[in-house]
């Protein structure tokens, strides 16, 4: 839209606004993620931001934005001597999540190529944004790809492009934005560190704050520049305190007190490496220069901590972020004493800091680790001969009794998630983009070229090149000009990343009821449900127990349903085996027709054990098979424990044609190649029939 909203005008949101106001006095913070759910005035705080920001001096004519006064001596529109500068509004650039690699990093330009028979750099956005801010919304969806050269050239300062016969280097200096809901999953880790600041943000549940902000709305929709005027002053006295704050911010001191506040905080949080102390100094420095003072207070350091250090604390995979803030207050006044004066921190002899004797004086949520799960002190295990105990196995320890009137038992914790690495189906798919297995997508590297089939959507300039080059004289080529026929034009093959079905199959019956080793098994499946929630897959959970199977959550995109719903699953009674995985085959198939490119991942937690019925072993095995003959790729999870190992789980993962773990290689390193060692009868699940 023509006319911004006013970023005066936004209602509440004050830790956003702040975030996004120190960024503009001080690009070095490092860029705000913002977090929130959708309908929260995440994108339109960023989009009033950039009329706001100072203007920038840059060379004329180069479409690199050069400081006329430190002109980059590399810049492919260089060498600038002498040239003149020109003031311009700085640039906020989106990225949108479905660009292209050239349209971030830049390409030949392939006009040029063809009509005049020359190699010419087009810039692309990473060029545009040089000395201003890259705007990414919904920035957890970003494909995998461009991630990566987003961290290259934060990491660098500079984009360097590679490609198709073009060798460019070039500046690319960016304050770095990014939106998104929670919901839809997670950022990697290493682009989530890239962000200085963090803030979440929701909607208010005040009804008159509300009700302000439909009134606004509604009164920017009727006419947004008369809108935008009623802010005007509003707008030109926050743009002036900007560029006051940048003026005052090389005079601003942080005194030895505040930069010990600092570390303790960090250490005090196990934030790793070090690079949350230099956000932290940075905007601790730019708060107090937004504040009109040259000195850094406690409430300076205190302010970026909230700001700073949420997303890189360390944490459980399924914790939220945030921070502890009575630790924090605590970390601040026993490594403060004093508002950013030199060697007032050292001080300790406070009368309030001796009677402080508890190594733990916070809530009894709080022990080793901090943050951890309590130590389940529930009710009291029955004991190992207990008669109510169905189908125990050796080595295991009994769970509570079960419920009067039947074999269910209550529902067991789960043990801590972990972390897990990749889980992959073999061979080269097509289904939706994600970050699990290897796929061929309209989005990735390229890897190669051929004929296309039906419309040419993306060319491969080097390959078409060379299929016209030898035919020019035969085609009467007089000048520059590349002469192109059809016949020529050759379309870019490209490999990303793709989002799988994994479906989860889980015993719940008595032989998996052991108390100790059902915990661990549901920390396990937790583990690998956020791992496929974070890669974009969909996930399903069916769980096995009595007489049937149960779908206890259809395939999804949310993990929280199939968390909550894990956590509460019951155990007890008989091991239907063969009704699970049948349970999965119909589920399979229906998902099949309704998305044919998705491949499914098939992850089974049993013991192998089997009752019910004649020969229940030999009829899971025969329903095993069906989902080998399918080709689909499969896991078994083997929780057997105890001294004597009947070896079910093994041979049912020979049914199914995939491969077996036990818990405990699941729990170890060894997990990255867990999917991959399925043999070649597993990469027939490639192809499926609609």
């Amino acid at each position: 839209m023509s006319t911004p909203y006013p970023f005066t005008a936004i209602v509440g949101q004050d830790d956003l606004r702040l975030a996004l106001l120190l960024n503009a006095v001080s690009p070095a913070v490092g860029g705000v993620l913002v977090r929130g759910e959708k309908g929260t005035a995440k994108s339109t705080a960023v989009r009033a931001l950039s009329v706001l920001i100072p203007e920038v001096s840059v060379v004329v004519g180069c479409r690199f934005s050069c400081d006329p006064g430190a002109p980059d001596p590399a810049c492919p529109d260089g060498p600038h001597e002498g040239g003149g500068g020109a003031a311009r509004p700085a640039r906020m650039v989106e990225l949108p999540v479905g660009a292209s690699e050239d349209r971030l990093v830049g390409a030949l330009d392939i006009e040029r190529a063809l009509a005049e028979g020359v190699k010419a750099f087009e810039p692309g956005l990473l060029a545009d944004a040089h000395r201003g801010v890259l705007y990414v919304d919904e920035v957890n969806l970003l494909h995998d790809h461009l991630v990566d050269l987003l961290l290259d050239a934060a990491a660098m300062g500079a984009s360097y492009v590679e490609r198709e016969g073009v060798s460019v280097r070039h500046a690319s200096r960016f304050l770095l934005v990014g939106t998104m809901n929670p919901e839809e999953g997670e950022l990697r880790p290493q682009l989530l560190d890239r962000f200085g600041l963090t803030v979440e943000v929701a909607a208010s549940r005040e009804p008159d704050l509300r009700v302000e902000v439909v009134r606004r709305r509604l009164a920017y929709d009727d006419d947004p520049a008369a809108f935008a005027a009623r802010w005007a002053e509003e707008e030109n006295a926050l743009r002036a305190r900007i560029v006051a704050a940048r003026a005052l911010l090389p005079e601003v001191r942080l005194g030895d007190a505040a930069l010990r506040q600092i570390a303790a905080t960090c250490a005090a949080f196990e934030v790793d490496g070090m690079r949350a102390d230099i956000v932290m100094a940075r905007t601790a420095t730019t708060l107090a220069a937004w504040a009109g003072r040259t000195v850094v207070l406690a409430e300076d350091v205190r302010q970026a901590a909230l700001l700073a250090l949420p997303h890189r604390r360390r944490r459980n995979p399924f914790d939220a972020p945030g921070l502890d803030e009575e630790k924090l207050d605590d970390t601040l006044e026993e490594f403060g004493g004093g508002d950013g004066g030199d060697g007032e921190g050292d001080r300790d002899d406070s009368p309030d800091d001796e009677p402080d004797d508890d190594p733990e004086p916070d809530g009894p949520g709080d022990g080793p680790g901090d943050g951890g799960p309590p130590p389940q002190d529930g009710p009291p295990e029955a004991p190992r001969d207990s008669p109510d105990r169905p189908e125990p196995a050796e080595g295991d320890e009994a769970g509570p009794p079960p419920a009067p009137g039947g074999g269910e038992r209550s529902a067991v914790r789960s043990a801590e998630p972990f972390r897990t690495k990749t889980l992959s189906v073999p061979g080269l798919g097509e289904g939706a983009a994600g970050r699990r297995s290897r796929a061929r997508t309209d989005h990735g590297r390229t890897t190669g070229a051929r004929r296309p089939r039906g419309t040419l959507t993306k060319l491969h300039l080097a390959a078409t090149v060379h299929a016209a080059a030898p035919h020019q004289r035969a085609r009467g080529r007089s000048g520059q000009g590349l002469v192109v026929r059809r016949d020529d034009l050759r379309q870019a093959t490209r490999e990303g990343r793709e989002g799988n079905l994994v479906l989860f199959v889980v015993d719940a019956s008595g032989s998996m009821a052991a108390r100790r080793r059902m915990s661990a098994v549901k920390g396990a499946v937790l583990s690998l449900l956020l791992d496929a929630y974070q890669r974009r897959d969909k996930v399903g959970l069916i769980t096995f127990r009595g007489r049937e199977a149960t779908v206890a959550l259809p395939p999804t995109s949310s993990v929280d349903a199939a968390a909550v719903r894990l956590e509460t699953l019951p155990t007890g009674g008989r091991t239907p085996l063969s009704a699970g995985l049948m349970k999965a085959h119909d589920v399979l198939r229906v998902e099949r027709m309704r998305d044919p490119s998705r491949r499914p991942l098939l992850v089974v937690v049993t013991d192998g054990r089997a009752t019910g019925g004649p020969d229940p072993v030999a009829l899971g095995g025969r329903a095993a098979r069906l989902h080998a003959a399918e080709g689909t790729a499969s896991v078994v999870v083997d929780c057997e424990s105890g001294p004597v190992r009947l070896g079910l789980a093994a041979a049912l993962a020979g049914d199914l044609g995939g491969t077996a773990v036990t818990l405990d290689e699941l729990r170890a390193e060894s997990v990255a190649g867990l999917v991959r060692d399925v043999q070649g009868a597993v990469r027939g699940a490639q192809r499926r029939v609609a």
